[in-house]
C-alpha cells in the first residue's frame, strides 16, 4: 500500500438540528461576528434574523454583510471585508452555499492582510497568515464542499477570471451540515450543486494524488450522489435523500481537500470566469460527457465502476466495455437530472470558444486528469459541447 497523508482541522457537525449549535459555535471564536450570507430579500430573511438573535443570547454582537452574489467577486469581498474591519470582527460566519462560504474565507483574509483576496491566490509569492479570521462555515446546499476544505474561490470581473485562494488557514474552524436547511432548495439549485459534489468525488477519485482514504470516501459519495439525487430533485422534501446528499457532499469535499480535481474543474472555472451567469455546476455539467469519453481510455477501472453505478447491468460486462458506455450512462443521469444542456444554451458566444480553451489550461487542473489534454483537445471537446 502506497504512503499517504490525510489532514482535515475542521470540527464537522453533522445532522438534522445542528443548526441550533451556530451560537456555541462561533462564541468559542470570538464575540464579534460578521455573519456572511445572500440577500435578506431572500426566503432565508427570517433565518437570519434567528440566527442573530441566538448569537446575541452568548453575548456575541453580529454585523450582517448580505452582498453575496453566485460567483462572488473581487468588489463584493473587499465590500465585505470593509464592514469586517468596521465592526472589529473576529470572526466570520459563512451561512449559505458555496458563494457565501468561499466569499467568508476570502473576508476573513482580507480583512487582516494588506491588499485584497486576489493579492493571495493559490499561485502568488505571498500567502495568507495565521491573522487570518476564524471562519464558521454552515452550508445550506449540497455540493461544493467548501465547509470542509482550504479553498475559497472567487471571479475578478475585470479580468474575466475565475481563482482560487487556498492555504490551510482558510479551513473552516466549525462546518455545520444540516439537511433540514435544504429541504426547500429549488429543484434547478439541487440538481446543479449535488452534480457539482459528483464531480468532486469522482475528480478525486481518478486523481493522479488520490490515496486509499479519498478513493474510500469519494467511492461512497457517489453510490450516494447517484442514487439520491434523482429523488432529491423530484422530491425535495425526501429527507433520506437530503440527508444522504449533504453527506456525499461532505465525504466529497473531504476529498478535494486531500485530493483534488481534473480538467473538468479547470474549464468550468474559466467557463463561470468569462461567462458569469452561468453557475459552476451548469459549467461541469456541460462538459462532464465529453471529457468521459476523452478521459476513460486513460482510467479504464475507475470509468468502468463509474458506469456500473449508473446502470448495474454493466457488472455482466469487461471493464473495456463497461468504461466505454461510461459516456452514455453520463448522459442518461444528466438527463434525469435536468443538467442535459449545451454551450449554447448557457448562452456561451461560439465566437469565444477558442478564448475558453485558452483559459481552461490557466489553472493546473488539467495536469492531474488521467489522460492530460492540449488546447487543440479542449477546443474538440468545446466544439462537440455547443449544439446538443
Amino acid at each position: 500500500m502506497q504512503n499517504f497523508n490525510y489532514f482535515q482541522p475542521t470540527d464537522i457537525r453533522f445532522g438534522w438540528g445542528r443548526c441550533r449549535e451556530i451560537p456555541e459555535a462561533v462564541s468559542k471564536y470570538g464575540k464579534r461576528c460578521l455573519l456572511v450570507t445572500g440577500s435578506t430579500g431572500s426566503s432565508r430573511s427570517i433565518l437570519y434574523d434567528r440566527i442573530k438573535q441566538g448569537m446575541q443570547s452568548t453575548s456575541v454582537m453580529a454585523a450582517h454583510f448580505d452582498g453575496i452574489i453566485p460567483n462572488p467577486t473581487t468588489d463584493c469581498v473587499t465590500a465585505g471585508a470593509e464592514m469586517a474591519r468596521s465592526h472589529q470582527a473576529d470572526v466570520i460566519l459563512g451561512f449559505g452555499g458555496g458563494s457565501s462560504m468561499d466569499a467568508a474565507k476570502a473576508i476573513a483574509v482580507e480583512a487582516t492582510h494588506p491588499g485584497t483576496c486576489w493579492d493571495y491566490l493559490f499561485f502568488r509569492d505571498q500567502a495568507p497568515t495565521e491573522k487570518t479570521l476564524p471562519v464558521i462555515a454552515v452550508t445550506t446546499t449540497s455540493g461544493t464542499g467548501s465547509h470542509v476544505t482550504q479553498v475559497g474561490v472567487v471571479t475578478n470581473p475585470a479580468e474575466r477570471c475565475k481563482s482560487a485562494l487556498y492555504n490551510p488557514v482558510i479551513f473552516p474552524k466549525v462546518a455545520i451540515i444540516d439537511p433540514e436547511l435544504m429541504l426547500t432548495v429549488p429543484e434547478h439549485i439541487t440538481a446543479a450543486t449535488g452534480f457539482d459534489a459528483f464531480t468532486h468525488a469522482f475528480e478525486s477519485y481518478i486523481h493522479c494524488n488520490a490515496t486509499p482514504y479519498t478513493t474510500l470516501l469519494a467511492e461512497q459519495a457517489l453510490r450516494l450522489i447517484v442514487k439520491n439525487l434523482p429523488l432529491a430533485v423530484e422530491d425535495g422534501s425526501n429527507r433520506d435523500a437530503r440527508a444522504a446528499l449533504a453527506w456525499a457532499d461532505t465525504l466529497a469535499g473531504l476529498c478535494i481537500a486531500n485530493a483534488g480535481v481534473t480538467m473538468p474543474h479547470g474549464i468550468g472555472m474559466a467557463m463561470s470566469g468569462l461567462f458569469p451567469h452561468i453557475a459552476h455546476g451548469q459549467s461541469l455539467a456541460v462538459t462532464y460527457p465529453e471529457f468521459v469519453r476523452f478521459t476513460s481510455p486513460s482510467a479504464i477501472p475507475h470509468f468502468a465502476f463509474l458506469a456500473r453505478l449508473f446502470n448495474p447491468e454493466l457488472v455482466k460486462v469487461s471493464d473495456d466495455h463497461a468504461a466505454r458506455q461510461a459516456g452514455v450512462e453520463m448522459e442518461i443521469f444528466l438527463k434525469k437530472i435536468n443538467l442535459w444542456l449545451s454551450l449554447e444554451s448557457l448562452k456561451v458566444p461560439q465566437d469565444e470558444l477558442p478564448e475558453l480553451a485558452k483559459a481552461s489550461l490557466v489553472l493546473p487542473d488539467y495536469k492531474n486528469n488521467p489522460r492530460i489534454p492540449s488546447q487543440d483537445d479542449i477546443s474538440e471537446i468545446l466544439n462537440q459541447c455547443y449544439k446538443r
